[in-house]
């Protein structure tokens, strides 16, 4: 696919959800440059790491539920199915995240820093799959979620398939989809009652970042795509009042948890168990003026694109091997205020320097690597 084809076919709305995950995901790690600076929009940047990669998940569940329920209608839905589509996700985000993993364990010896002891989990997605992780590429800990959520899906569907032969294809979706949620709400509560919750970073490393607390984030995004297919019209005649009561839902919950002081300590049951599932629909939503919102101006629209489509490389990149690269060589402890605003300036220009350029080379290639080779024709859409 060609990229002037491939600009065509994007969707803005889309774009700027992932636009926005990122800048808010890097909003909350520039805080590292700062760590002295406390009030202000502090809070509201801290609350961004948190919040973009519940956008990232919620969007990833969307676009790999609709790719799903497109194969798994078909009437010939079966293994050579589930190949195609865990290939294609795959090729998307292993190849990647192989090479920075890679790039942080040589970062971590070139500093002098000692390694974990668990570093073989991490090339098996395992470094947070039922516990917190290390404190080593920490950022990696959403990309296990993901990866488990990709298998889950096509391989129950593949058996719901045959255990359920007569039922209708959609109806055994929506019933998995949805059974994937609750299973996963089970584990939340079982968390609840078996974990204390200390403080606000425990709750952060052990239940936000662990797997088995967290497929549902994304399956809240599959279920979208189901809606959209199911009731399309529904979906466009009511967009923009479900855009309000996601983004009213979105703040409003925020806003009463702030006022009322109900942190994870005060309040365990609303954040273990309600907090992440309440988010993620209400960014669920929002999809539906997001997904039909499908161009812009060229002056908003082209950035914007170029953030997103970049976005991976600076999720991967952006803490782990830029910011702690810098800070190892050019230590920011005595560093005034505004020579520290310089630093995160010069910090945000080589990160998309160089995500772009590590796009151009080395990610859109190998996804253009699984397009050549391993797709075949029957299956290109």
């Amino acid at each position: 696919m060609t990229s002037s084809s491939s600009s065509r076919q994007r969707v803005f709305g889309l774009d700027l959800m992932r636009a926005i995950a990122i800048l808010a995901v890097l909003g909350s790690h520039i805080l590292y440059i700062f760590p002295e600076q406390y009030g202000g929009v502090i809070p509201l940047l801290q609350l961004g790491g948190v919040m973009g990669v519940e956008i990232f998940f919620v969007l990833s569940g969307y676009l790999i539920g609709s790719i799903l329920l497109r194969l798994f209608v078909k009437e010939d839905f079966g293994m050579r199915d589930v190949k195609y589509f865990l290939v294609r996700r795959w090729f998307r985000t292993l190849p990647s995240y192989y090479l920075a993993l890679v790039l942080n364990i040589l970062l971590v010896i070139a500093i002098g820093r000692q390694l974990p002891k668990n570093i073989p989990y991490y090339f098996l997605f395992l470094q947070n799959f039922s516990s917190g992780m290390e404190v080593f590429f920490t950022e990696s800990w959403s990309l296990p979620v993901e990866e488990v959520a990709y298998i889950i899906g096509p391989l129950l569907l593949y058996v719901v398939v045959y255990a359920f032969a007569k039922a209708k294809k959609e109806t055994l979706f929506l019933g998995s989809t949805i059974a994937v949620i609750i299973v996963f709400l089970i584990t939340k509560l079982l968390y609840h009652f078996t974990t204390p919750t200390l403080n606000a970073q425990q709750w952060n490393i052990n239940l936000k970042a662990v797997v088995i607390y967290r497929i549902d984030a994304i399956y809240y995004g599959v279920l979208a795509a189901y809606l959209s297919h199911k009731y399309p019209n529904h979906w466009l005649k009511h967009k923009q009042l479900l855009f309000a009561l996601g983004v009213i839902l979105f703040f409003g919950f925020q806003f009463v948890l702030g006022k009322y002081s109900l942190d994870p300590v005060a309040a365990s049951f609303i954040w273990d168990v309600i907090y992440l599932p309440l988010t993620s629909i209400a960014i669920a939503l929002t999809l539906p003026v997001l997904s039909s919102w499908r161009q812009a101006p060229r002056f908003i629209a082209v950035p914007i694109r170029y953030v997103s489509i970049t976005s991976y490389a600076v999720y991967l990149l952006h803490y782990g091997l830029l910011l702690q690269g810098m800070r190892w060589l050019w230590p920011i402890e005595l560093l005034s205020f505004n020579e520290r605003v310089g630093y995160a300036a010069i910090y945000f220009i080589l990160l998309f320097l160089i995500a772009g350029l590590w796009y151009r080379l080395y990610e859109k290639p190998m996804t253009d690597l699984r397009d050549k080779h391993f797709i075949t024709s029957r299956y290109k859409h």
